[in-house]
């Protein structure tokens, strides 16, 4: 800065001093268990990607509020839910037991893999639109099975949903309590 004449500048102690710039901080190393653990997951997204170049057979299952899409390949037999395993994802057996119906009923539980994206609603109404997405997806894969799978119930979507409240009521059809007096 210039006080007066042309370079006359302030004492030293009372200039401005400029704050480095924030790419300039030097970088510390990551701790060795942080380290392998971004080298997992890198692992673990090659191998996922791997399996997603493959052909798949794809549908969308509802019910209530949850949504599911459903990529079915041919494999093991293994579920991965949000890149959960079944089991992990559905820690209850009913849960499970739903999810699988409609490859018991086929008889491909072992001869598909199966990945599932799942959103909103609860535990049980995600399961029962696994299945429909499930039902859906061996259709596509198969149409000879259309007879078998919808005689079971499982290509049927629920349009049961929660009914909404309404004004001057506690509920949908709850009212207040009646007083006599």
């Amino acid at each position: 800065m210039t006080i007066g004449k042309i370079g006359k500048t302030m004492p030293k102690e009372k200039k401005a001093t400029i704050p480095k710039k924030t790419g300039q901080v030097k970088k510390q190393k990551k701790p060795q268990k942080l380290q392998k653990k971004i080298i997992s997951s890198k692992e673990k997204v090659e191998q996922k990607s791997s399996i997603s170049k493959k052909k798949y057979f794809y549908a969308v299952g509802r019910r209530k509020c949850a949504e599911a899409q459903v990529r079915l390949y041919s494999g093991k037999g293994e579920i991965i839910i949000n890149n959960k395993p079944c089991r992990e994802y559905f820690p209850t057996f009913f849960l499970q037991k739903i999810i699988y119906q409609p490859l018991l009923l086929v008889g491909g539980e072992k001869k598909f893999n199966i990945e599932v994206k799942t959103k909103g609603g609860g535990m049980r109404g995600q399961a029962e639109a696994i299945r429909l997405g499930i039902a859906r997806a061996l259709l596509n894969f198969d149409k000879n099975l259309k007879k078998t799978v919808k005689k079971a119930g499982f290509l049927t979507r629920d349009p049961r949903k929660k009914e909404r409240k309404k004004y001057g009521y506690r509920g949908a059809r709850r009212g207040r309590q009646f007083r006599k007096r």
